[in-house]
Order: C-alpha cells, then sequence, then structure tokens
C-alpha cells in the first residue's frame, strides 16, 4: 500500500539531521524529527507499507476470521533516498506524526506478527554506553545498515517497539512508555512488554513503527472483500480484539502530547 505523504519541503540528509542534532536533547531532538517529517522529509521505500495479515477462530462458531492491515516496511527514517537515517524519538512525537499520517503505534502481537512476516531479519546488537545520547542512537543506525548490507524488504529485529499497552493505564507511575521486542534471530525478543520508564526517556533501541490505522476484516458470511474498521473499533470489540491484540485489557489506542 502506498501511503500518501507530504510533498517533500525539506533537503536535509541523515548525515545532517545526526550532525545539527549531535548536542541536542531530548526535547529538542524530538521536536527537530518532528518538523522534518511533517515537511515529508522521508525516504520514498518508507512510504510503501508491507501487508500483514492474521487470523483467529470465533470460538462460537468455530469459523476463522481473517485480518489485513499495513506496516511501514522499517522503522521511523528521516533524510533523502541516498542518504537517510533512522531517528529515536518519545512516544509524544512520534503519536504526532502518526496522527498526522493516519497510522498508530503496534500492540506487542503485533509487534510478533510483524517479525514473522519479515523478510529481513537482523540479530540484535545491544550498545551499553551513553545509551540516550545522539551520537549513539547514529552509530546504532550505522552497525544496523552495515548488518542489512543494502537488503530489501520489511525489517524486523533492530530495534525494540514503542507500543501501546493497556499496562500503561495500570501501571501506577504516571506517563509511561510501553516498548517490547528487539527479537534474536530464534524468534525471542530481548525486551519483555515493560512500562518502567517515563515517556521521555528515548534510547538508540527504541524504534518507531507506524501502522496504517485501517484495518481489513473478513468476517464470515459478511461483506465480501472484507470491511475496513478504525483500529480502535477493532481493539473495542471483545472478539475481534484478538487480531491486534493478545493482552488481557486493550484499552489504550494512543499516547496524549
Amino acid at each position: 500500500m502506498k501511503m500518501h505523504w507530504p510533498e517533500r519541503q525539506s533537503s536535509l540528509t541523515g548525515n545532517d539531521f545526526y550532525h545539527q542534532a549531535f548536542t541536542m536533547k531530548w526535547a529538542a531532538r524530538d521536536s527537530f524529527a518532528v518538523k522534518e517529517i511533517l515537511a515529508g522529509n522521508v525516504p520514498d521505500f518508507l512510504k510503501k507499507f508491507s501487508t500483514i495479515y492474521v487470523s483467529i477462530t470465533d470460538s462460537a462458531t468455530g469459523k476463522q476470521i481473517n485480518a489485513t492491515y499495513y506496516v511501514a516496511p522499517d522503522y521511523l527514517s528521516i533524510g533523502t533516498n541516498d542518504n537517510w537515517a533512522r531517528v529515536n524519538i518519545t512516544p509524544l512525537a512520534a503519536q504526532k506524526i502518526a496522527d498526522s499520517f493516519h497510522c498508530f503505534l503496534p500492540t506487542r502481537k503485533m509487534v510478533d506478527d510483524i517479525y514473522r512476516a519479515a523478510k529481513v531479519k537482523l540479530e540484535p546488537v545491544p550498545m551499553y554506553a551513553f545509551r540516550d545520547s545522539t551520537p549513539t542512537m547514529w552509530h546504532h543506525h550505522l552497525i544496523v545498515e552495515g548488518q542489512r548490507k543494502g537488503r530489501k524488504g520489511l525489517i524486523a529485529g533492530i530495534q525494540k517497539d514503542v507500543v501501546i499497552s493497556g499496562k500503561i493505564t495500570r501501571d501506577p507511575k504516571p506517563d509511561r512508555v510501553a516498548i517490547y521486542g528487539w527479537h534474536k534471530l530464534d524468534g525471542k525478543p530481548i525486551q519483555p512488554l515493560y512500562t518502567g520508564h517515563i515517556y521521555w526517556w528515548v534510547d538508540y533501541s527504541q524504534g518507531i513503527r507506524l501502522v496504517y490505522r485501517k484495518i481489513k476484516v473478513n468476517l464470515p458470511g459478511r461483506q465480501a472483500g472484507g470491511k475496513w474498521m478504525d483500529y480502535i473499533d477493532v481493539l473495542k470489540d471483545p472478539m475481534l480484539k484478538r487480531l491486534l491484540c493478545d493482552e488481557e485489557v486493550c484499552d489504550f489506542y494512543r499516547y496524549q502530547y
């Protein structure tokens, strides 16, 4: 699916972004990244979303319910087709971008499903010093590109995902961010679902994967070709929510900025 993005109004490259952001703390880096992305400054490959197929069985009828949703082939990036870089931002900045492009952030189950569907799976590369510094983010992007070796297609295993989760509203501490994933080559995630960080904590390992907010759901005996549903309506449905969420409670839909 080709997503609609604003016409490019900036020619800032990935190198340029990190050179200018090297000394920035999280708030300034967030503002800089949002400005560039909303100005259409993303590589073209990121605009063509990949298809994910999921299914569940209706326990009442025993019939299968299928759904299709569309995800960015890589984590949020800034720059030109020839010179781009992945960027790490807070969930508030990510939500602002997602809202602007009719997208949302994935759940834990979706991260697992995306990993299984990925064409390019890479071994995670943990880093241990200055984890939240901009230079470390840039360094990690370059390491991933060295691993990727130009291979194209839906990629996974290179970042933890910022996710939506019912754990956020049930955490006794306010203003949390939920993270999950960073799958190893055996399919097991390094990071379990976690809400221990305050929302403004961002390090090199936290990526933003955009998901188109309309889900095509195929209900047995219903509309041929499937019914387009907003992801919130899917998550609110007692049965259909299992297409997207494997938590007991799936009632956190977006971060508030």
